[in-house]
């Protein structure tokens, strides 16, 4: 299925697919230090806003999904005497160095050991993060009932119990819930009470409007071919000029093109009688792209078009201020109109979809000695994790969570085993799976101990592998989405082999991620990964059906601070819905 895609890139080809998303997301566009605002009329964005614009344009997964926790707790200790516990509730956030960040506080329930707090606490749910949360709650001292709860100073109150889970704990499960038990202070077996939590996206609509639509008689704006014609749509406000929501692909040389179908979401578009903007430009790489017509109309309009089999005439504006406009021959239409809800990438984890993840570690003999201390394999006695160690645990930890059994396939490549045969897809440890991120980490180091680095660095096999996997669980029916983790330090060396085993896996329930480790030319990775619009061909001429690919070269994200795991997962959820959406699978509680 086509998608919905921003117009601030300018880019001929549509990045990456799927449908429109349900998502209110608050865009921040002012304030943040150190960084370029969103400015989508000059097309400037900075970094992270540029990904979460792209996604949320898309209607795919951003970045983060904001999360609306409810609180409740059940036989709170009585800290009054003459009366019983007024309790409040504090949400926090564990970072990395073991420091808790606030995240808000409840109001105060007055005497009740059994509270309901009416407040929410908003937090940002990162898929592609570990997210510890902490609970606390605490007996408010009668004498602080009329001061803001913000303003409460924690020291000033008794102390009930606290209570720790991880974010995707919670999110993973169907009912969204969870019951914690609440510890003392100093972790003994007090009897403190249990707090619940119940967590929802903070979500105003997840309906959206899927459209096929074409065009017939499009004047010619090129001199020597036809024009290049693509759509832009927009939404027209009150204040201001038309806000772009969505565009389609370039058609080349094309005067009568038929678009993929895209799909515009109910934040995008509002209402169905909120007017819309349709212009019809040709796509030049200059970025200037030429106007070729424009008609205003609506959702509620294009619905008529489409039920009428009936078309609308694109307009150019006169050149003479105020003058009359130019009712020309090229005409809309709307071969398809479908309204479809849209189900996030939490609705299908919660409702039981799993992500499997699987690993391959490069052993080609470029990596160095794993004796020595500059060996990129080497194993630092102090327990400092190399490149490899960083990667398997850090994306292994957040995708082990959405993985039910915890076992996992781990392989090596470009490595002479005991007997002197070269593989390129060898099982770490020499059974097919592993127990959890920890078996992955204790069989690699096996490996190192068992096997002789050697060469060249070449992918297919185990792509090809990853895919045998997936197309098995795709046969089974099964609820499964993979995830391969490919660390390497090397050039490929069989750069068209690659290209045509992910080809051939584009149509499969899986995402590959590559880590890039040492100071090799990536430039071939980059290749890979379809972030630059272009979409892998294989041999055969065959295009692969969707991005799924993300490249991170290591020494781009500790240069920059930015964290490894979330430069690789960043991609993830939106590669998962993609495939979800093309193949019509709905979570596993829709019916």
């Amino acid at each position: 299925m086509g998608g919905c895609f921003s117009d601030v890139s300018g880019g001929k080809a549509a990045v990456g697919g799927g449908g429109g998303g349900g998502h209110n997301r608050q865009h921040q566009r002012s304030g943040r230090s150190g960084n370029i605002v969103v400015d989508t009329s000059s097309g400037t964005i900075d970094q992270d806003e540029a990904v979460d614009y792209f996604f949320h344009t898309k209607g795919l997964e951003p970045i983060y999904t904001q999360i609306e926790l409810s609180l409740s707790a059940s036989r709170l200790r009585d800290r009054d005497i003459m009366s019983k516990s007024d309790p409040m509730a504090v949400v926090y956030a564990k970072k990395r160095d073991g420091t808790l960040e606030e995240l808000g506080r409840t109001e105060v329930i007055l005497n009740s050991l059994n509270p309901t707090w009416i407040q929410k606490i908003n937090v940002a749910f990162h898929f592609e993060i570990v997210q510890p949360l902490v609970f606390q709650v605490y007996d408010v001292d009668t004498k602080f009932h009329n001061v803001p709860t913000k303003m409460l100073d924690l020291k000033d109150h008794d102390y009930c119990g606290e209570a720790n889970c991880v974010l995707s704990e919670i999110m993973t499960r169907q009912s969204r819930s969870m019951t914690l038990k609440l510890c003392s202070e100093n972790g003994n077996d007090i009897e403190c009470g249990l707090i619940s939590v119940h967590a929802e996206e903070t979500v105003s609509s997840k309906m959206a409007i899927e459209m096929r639509l074409r065009c017939s008689n499009l004047d010619n704006k090129e001199r020597f071919s036809k024009s290049d014609p693509f759509l832009r749509i927009s939404r027209i406000v009150e204040t201001g000029g038309p806000i772009p929501i969505c565009k389609t692909e370039a058609m080349n040389n094309n005067l009568n093109p038929v678009w993929k179908p895209l799909s515009i979401n109910m934040q995008q578009y509002v209402s169905k009688e909120n007017p819309l903007l349709v212009e019809c430009f040709d796509f030049n790489n200059s970025g200037t792209h030429t106007l070729i017509g424009k008609l205003q109309t609506s959702i509620q309009d294009l619905r008529k078009l489409y039920d009428a089999k009936a078309a609308a005439n694109f307009v150019y504006p006169s050149s003479r201020p105020r003058g009359p406009e130019k009712v020309l021959k090229g005409k809309l239409f709307v071969d398809g109109y479908e309204e479809k809800e849209l189900y996030s990438f939490l609705d299908y984890i919660s409702s039981g979809f799993e992500l499997n993840f699987m690993v391959a570690v490069d052993f080609t003999l470029s990596n160095g000695d794993p004796r020595r201390a500059d060996s990129l394999h080497y194993i630092d006695p102090s327990g400092r994790l190399n490149a490899y160690q960083q990667a398997i645990v850090g994306v292994g930890e957040v995708i082990q969570v959405y993985d039910y059994d915890k076992l996992f396939p781990a392989w090596g490549f470009g490595a002479k085993m005991y007997n002197g045969f070269l593989s390129h897809c060898f099982n770490l440890n020499g059974s097919f799976e592993v127990d959890g991120v920890q078996g992955i980490m204790n069989a690699y180091q096996t490996a190192l101990h068992t096997v002789s680095l050697s060469g060249p660095t070449l992918f297919g096999q185990v792509v090809n592998r990853a895919a045998e996997i997936a197309s098995q669980s795709l046969a089974a029916n099964s609820n499964k989405y993979f995830v391969l983790l490919i660390i390497t330090d090397g050039v490929l060396t069989d750069l068209q082999e690659t290209t045509d085993a992910l080809v051939r896996a584009s149509d499969l329930p899986l995402s590959i991620l590559i880590v890039g480790v040492g100071n090799a030319d990536f430039q071939q990775m980059e290749i890979l990964d379809g972030d630059n619009g272009q979409r892998l061909v294989s041999s055969t001429g065959r295009i692969a059906t969707r991005d799924f690919v993300q490249f991170v070269p290591m020494r781009n994200v500790q240069h920059e601070e930015i964290s490894m795991v979330r430069a690789l997962l960043k991609e993830l959820p939106g590669q998962f819905l993609t495939w979800m959406r093309s193949r019509d699978i709905k979570p596993l509680n829709v019916h």
